[in-house]
């Protein structure tokens, strides 16, 4: 086996899997040994080749001894092999993504409920789809749940290889900016990619907003990309695409007028206009493309720009409109984005699960559903531990501002103290007295048994998750079900 960079593996060595993951070696791996935030891989390589990797490659850097390993073990340093790993299990597993078209989102905020739209979509179409993103991973409706939005590099392209067996002919995929950084889609072939919009998130890792931005612009650098589309309603997205022009085609999306925009796009595709529906929203579709009328099942100005952003996808791989928009109509938004949860026989208020976790995100929810709101909107949120303690105080006054009862919660504190958390939340908040409960569970409980019929309750934060992390435990919770259990609505 060779590895891009010159080194080869020994003919003598027979490698039957490779791993990023020490735990996860068994005999025949070939372990792969990285520097990492705190350690590096060659901490472990005792415990790969215990478990019966029989071979090693390990990236220098400049500080980790080279390991010891027992005779008969392949070793070898290979520089930058963090940047390689991706194009080695690309070709280890037979070039998976080379046999179907792979269609990337990126942004801040929008990748889940587009990339699920999309996968839903072509399957109305009559092309089998896989999902491959914060949900899981696989054919919808059969999902595989997975830890990260992105997998590592080795993950991606097994679970390609694992799609392209079960025939799947489009994978669309979410890509983070943490992937983006550590290179966890290299060596994918993609059809399109595509970017959502951008905003506060992830500065504890990435430092400043020109950092994360530069992470997210790096799926429009790569190699043999034809097609992007991009919301250029976002500024970012402006930026973007203008940076873009002439690199691939280019298709330009947003909500608004025909004059909404005057990129340098190969195709221009817009929302005229936008109407709240009942359970959903209609756009007005006009541009290159042509007309039509897009009713969705989705609620909220944001997830017009979701539904446009998808549409464009859809037409910029050769999807007809009207094919397009009928599927695109019949799609469900994914568990835990503005999913509604409605009282079974008498009227009561009516429960929103969002896993608005940004200032952003939190913004776009609440505004969306005063527009669905006849009484008072309610919002329960709190903010997780060991992130960005900056958005705290943002999420608060965005809530405050937005919403007109408050109730602050746990949100998987991890190794932070709860009570910090939401004292952090509460400078941000001036106009409200807001309640702090921290069970979250009782939280949920409180907001829907003091509102009213016509009332709304948004529940963000935690959308599909189905845990709570309190330091290093992980015990089961879910927004979902607390309430379905308050307001009766059968599961």
């Amino acid at each position: 086996m060779s590895v891009p960079g010159g080194i080869g593996v020994p003919g003598g060595v027979s490698v039957s899997d490779l791993t990023l993951d020490s735990r996860e070696a068994r005999p025949g791996s070939l372990f792969f040994a990285l520097p990492g935030r705190n350690t590096h891989g060659l901490a472990h390589c005792a415990d790969a080749v215990s478990r019966g990797a029989v071979a090693v490659l390990w990236e220098p850097d400049g500080r980790s001894a080279p390991p010891s390993l027992p005779a008969g073990v392949f070793a070898a340093p290979v520089r930058n092999l963090s940047s390689l790993v991706g194009s080695i299990a690309d070709r280890f597993f037979g070039e998976p993504s080379a046999a179907m078209q792979v269609l990337a989102f990126t942004g801040t905020n929008g990748k889940t409920t587009c990339a699920y739209l999309l996968a839903q979509a072509f399957e109305r179409l009559g092309t089998r789809a896989g999902y491959a993103g914060t949900i899981g991973w696989g054919r919808i409706g059969r999902l595989v749940a997975q830890s990260h939005t992105t997998a590592d590099a080795i993950s991606v392209h097994r679970r390609l290889a694992a799609m392209r067996s079960e025939g799947v002919g489009v994978v669309a995929m979410e890509v983070s900016s943490h992937a983006l950084d550590q290179h966890r889609i290299d060596g994918v072939r993609l059809a399109c990619a595509a970017f959502t919009n951008l905003s506060r998130d992830h500065l504890d890792y990435h430092g400043t907003m020109q950092a994360y931005a530069a992470a997210k612009s790096r799926l429009f650098e790569f190699p043999g990309l034809r097609r992007m589309v991009i919301n250029v309603g976002d500024p970012f997205g402006r930026e973007l695409a203008q940076r873009c022009a002439g690199q691939a085609a280019l298709t330009a999306v947003w909500v608004g007028g025909a004059d909404g925009a005057d990129e340098p796009a190969s195709r221009r595709l817009y929302a005229l206009e936008v109407a709240a529906q009942s359970r959903g929203t209609r756009l007005a579709i006009e541009g290159s493309y042509g007309r039509a009328t897009l009713r969705t099942k989705l609620i909220g100005r944001f997830n017009a720009e979701n539904a446009i952003l998808v549409l464009g996808c859809l037409l910029a791989v050769g999807e007809p409109m009207a094919g397009a928009v009928a599927a695109l109509g019949d799609c469900e938004a994914p568990p835990g984005r503005m999913q509604l949860v409605a009282a079974s026989g008498e009227e009561r208020a009516l429960a929103v699960i969002d896993y608005a976790h940004t200032p952003d995100a939190l913004g776009k929810a609440l505004t969306a559903l005063r527009e669905h709101c006849r009484g008072a909107l309610w919002c329960v949120f709190g903010c997780g531990g060991d992130r960005d303690a900056g958005k705290r105080p943002l999420m608060g006054a965005i809530a405050d501002a937005l919403a007109d009862h408050l109730i602050i919660t746990d949100d998987n504190p991890r190794s932070e103290d709860p009570a910090a958390i939401v004292r952090a939340i509460l400078e941000g908040v001036t106009s409200h007295v807001a309640q702090v409960i921290h069970d979250r569970a009782r939280a949920i409980a409180t907001a829907l048994a003091a509102a009213g019929a016509g009332d709304v309750v948004l529940i963000a934060g935690k959308g599909h998750e189905d845990y709570q992390i309190y330091g290093t435990q992980r015990r089961l919770f879910s927004d979902l079900d607390e309430a379905r259990r308050h307001l009766g609505e059968a599961a």
